[in-house]
């Protein structure tokens, strides 16, 4: 589409309206899957993403392991057919493209770790892969776009599914395989998961917030780490012209947690974020003693999240399950 209105093309001139069509998001992908408890909705979403026809495919009325051994585990199964067409189609021809994308898979995610993986400058790559929306350039919420301090991740959950986890069984799958290997691909699929989930309790937090939901001026939500790589918060809320923080949140892949332990360890870690306030903040739910002198402190309200449930939170913590982010 983009070709055919370039320069010397046909129809150069003669477009007026222009718009990029995304991938559903969390809140609208879980409308598709009617008949799924919420959970199996942040399941399918991790797996194949928000594209319509990859959430159509899933047969709602078997479970995981019979779509898995459907969709994956036979010689040409759909989705891991459609893995190889994705990369034959959506990205340029070169080895360069393919070999970054399979390099952020593997957990080479620093611009220098991705340059040392394929032997070669990586950039005008991965600024290509980022205008595909393929791939996303992540910087601590609190950091300016200069910021050395960034990495670069998969933003589509199949492709991350089908590089992660599938291309390491894609071949023996091939050779008739994968009903012997479905096991073993089931158990891979919770350390594949978490890092979708977290960008899904992320996007929901952006949908609250354009709903009015999280207080006025919420200017940014992103994800936290400091220099050393320590303080990770998996979301960060900032709000105002000072981008001062008002919700600091972690997402665990858990059935379950104990709201009260992770919410002391998100206290911990949200006091990184005290000096940005103008204001002297404080955080909700902190124990005596963690308040800044002030007489009007700001607060930095908690959030945490799961899949069924939050147990235990303290007051005013903001709880968010697949429910919550995967209505039906």
């Amino acid at each position: 589409m983009t070709a055919i209105q370039e320069q010397r093309a046909p129809l150069y001139g003669r477009f007026d309206l222009s718009l990029s069509v995304h991938p559903f998001r969390p809140h609208e992908a879980g409308l598709m899957l009617p008949n799924l408890a919420p959970a199996d909705r942040a399941l399918v979403y991790g797996l194949v993403g928000g594209v319509p026809l990859y959430l159509s495919w899933w047969d709602q009325d078997a479970d995981i392991a019979d779509n898995l051994l459907r969709l994956v585990c036979r010689p040409g199964a759909p989705l891991l057919t459609e893995g190889q067409l994705v990369l034959a189609t959506e990205v340029e021809h070169g080895e360069y493209p393919a070999a970054v994308l399979h390099g952020i898979a593997a957990g080479r995610t620093q611009h220098n770790e991705l340059k040392d993986y394929i032997r070669a400058e990586p950039t005008r790559t991965l600024d290509r892969l980022i205008e595909l929306r393929l791939v996303e350039r992540l910087l601590p919420v609190t950091e300016a776009e200069r910021s050395r301090r960034r990495i670069y991740r998969i933003t589509d959950n199949f492709l991350s599914f089908y590089l992660g986890v599938l291309s390491r069984y894609r071949a023996e799958i091939e050779r008739g395989l994968g009903r012997s290997l479905l096991p073993v691909l089931i158990e891979s699929l919770d350390d594949h998961l978490g890092a979708p989930w977290e960008e899904a309790y992320r996007e929901h937090l952006r949908h609250l917030a354009v709903e009015g939901e999280l207080g006025p001026g919420v200017v940014a939500v992103g994800s936290y780490w400091n220099a050393s790589g320590e303080d990770e918060m998996v979301a960060v809320v900032l709000a105002g012209r000072d981008r001062h923080p008002i919700l600091v949140g972690e997402a665990k892949w858990k059935r379950s947690t104990d709201g009260r332990r992770l919410a002391s360890t998100l206290q911990g870690k949200s006091r990184a974020l005290l000096p940005l306030s103008p204001t002297p903040a404080r955080i909700d739910g902190a124990p005596d003693g963690s308040e800044a002198a002030d007489d009007r402190p700001r607060p930095i309200r908690l959030s945490l999240c799961a899949r069924d449930e939050v147990r235990d939170a303290p007051p005013d913590t903001l709880v968010v399950t697949a429910a919550d982010i995967f209505p039906g």
